[in-house]
């Protein structure tokens, strides 16, 4: 039985390891992923670990997907542009790391919404590490427009800099003119399980037709969804992005690209499970 690992503090709530592996055995391939809390001083030995152990590869999560980087022999360009590391590859004996998050969400916006990327006006809400991956891949696939806001407004103009072809507004900017944008995608954590009722931006512009995603998933819609949708706007929650980052990484682990649908309805029942 070949190992995969999950690392991050906390990791108790993941759901990695069951949608994992539901994918190893719809393929009928011996692979099996645990979880692992590790403390930061564990971090360095957990990495050896990988290196000279039975794990064929791991998943990093937070708080480790940037401290992890120097632990490694090489790091993927796109990865390195991003300054974060979610999927870690052993390639004989060198540890080589990857970002599959941005590139995931991608994958999964592109199935729902009906607007081509590269004619969209997007807006970012937020300017962590989730929004520096989502940029990434969207300027991959020729984004038209990209803006970013956020509450701290210096972390959205350090993080536009980065690239040539975004740019910053305030929130305040952004919530008067929501009307000019055709894909909303907020990036923080504003309306997350247990505080669900806090929304990161308001939608009093929002025109109808809008496509406004979400990368939480739990709960399965956010206030910030829910008043979207009231504002006949197409929503879309954050399972897509985990597990289209999931199935990227499973490809990388494998060489094999997994049954997409079954790790979703995996999640999504697993999750339900949790709300009952």
């Amino acid at each position: 039985m070949k190992k995969l690992l999950l690392i991050g503090n906390p990791v108790e709530q993941s759901l990695s390891p069951e949608m994992h592996n539901a994918a190893a055995a719809g393929l009928g391939i011996p692979y099996q992923y645990e979880k692992r809390c590790v403390q930061p001083d564990q971090l360095e030995k957990t990495i050896m670990e990988l290196r000279n152990g039975e794990y064929e590869g791991a998943n990093v999560t937070i708080p480790y997907k940037s401290a992890c980087i120097p632990l490694l022999d090489k790091v993927d360009e796109s990865a390195e542009k991003i300054g974060a590391v979610n999927t870690i590859v052993k390639e004989g004996s060198k540890l080589v790391g990857y970002n599959t998050d941005g590139t995931g969400f991608v994958r999964g916006l592109k199935e729902i919404s009906p607007f081509p990327i590269d004619q969209s006006h997007i807006l970012i809400v937020g300017a962590g590490g989730a929004a520096r991956g989502i940029i990434a891949a969207l300027l991959s696939e020729k984004a038209l427009c990209v803006t970013v806001c956020n509450r701290t407004e210096s972390k959205a103009m350090e993080l536009a800099l980065e690239w040539e072809n975004v740019k910053t507004v305030s929130i305040e900017q952004a919530e008067k003119n929501l009307d000019q944008y055709s894909i909303i995608i907020n990036t923080t954590s504003s309306g997350m399980y247990p505080h669900t009722e806090k929304m990161p931006i308001s939608l009093g512009t929002l025109k109808a037709g809008t496509m406004v995603s979400d990368i939480i998933y739990n709960p399965f819609k956010t206030l910030l969804l829910n008043e979207a949708q009231k504002r006949g706007a197409i929503i879309d929650n954050g399972i897509s992005m985990f597990v289209y980052q999931g199935a990227l990484a499973f490809e990388k682990w494998t060489g094999l690209f997994p049954d997409v649908e079954l790790m979703k309805e995996t999640v999504v029942e697993k999750l339900r499970r949790k709300l009952c």
